[in-house]
């Protein structure tokens, strides 16, 4: 039996609210969501997949940077720069804070501080892309069920 559509749109307001108030997400996601209409049902979603792509990749290239002897700060950095770039314009407010640390740590040639940070940074993008996924699933089941996104 599945559930009905007020129960999941509930579901989708109560789950994306925990996410605010983890700071998982800041308003930024909000001002995402609002750039959704008809004409790019989809945008949120298309949008999200493109950072988790550029996450992986990213977070790839830093550990391989910091595997390097001597490490490679300045491309570190360049790599740390661009993340909190890109999780800051979908509103991934934790990832963009470690990512500023990771820069600090960069600055000071750290790299006990750079490895503690890409640790943080992996176990924190994780932690969005199971709640992000866990959004758009719910998304997609509200839409297959005839619902409407609520705006929150």
């Amino acid at each position: 039996m599945t559930m009905d559509v007020a129960q999941l749109q509930r579901k989708l307001c109560e789950h994306q609210a925990a996410m605010f108030q983890q700071g998982i997400l800041d308003d930024q996601f909000t001002q995402l969501q609002k750039l959704q209409d008809e004409s790019s049902p989809d945008f949120v979603i298309e949008v999200v997949t493109m950072f988790f792509d550029d996450s992986e990749s990213l977070l790839n290239n830093m550990a391989r940077c910091l595997e390097q002897v001597p490490a490679d700060f300045k491309q570190i950095d360049a790599h740390a720069h661009q993340y909190k770039g890109s999780s800051a314009s979908i509103g991934a407010a934790r990832v963009k804070n470690v990512c500023a640390t990771f820069r600090a740590f960069c600055e000071a040639k750290n790299l006990e501080g750079c490895v503690r940070c890409l640790q943080q940074l992996q176990q924190e993008y994780s932690l969005l892309k199971n709640n992000l996924q866990y959004l758009i699933r719910l998304q997609q089941e509200i839409k297959a069920a005839g619902g409407s996104i609520p705006t929150q």
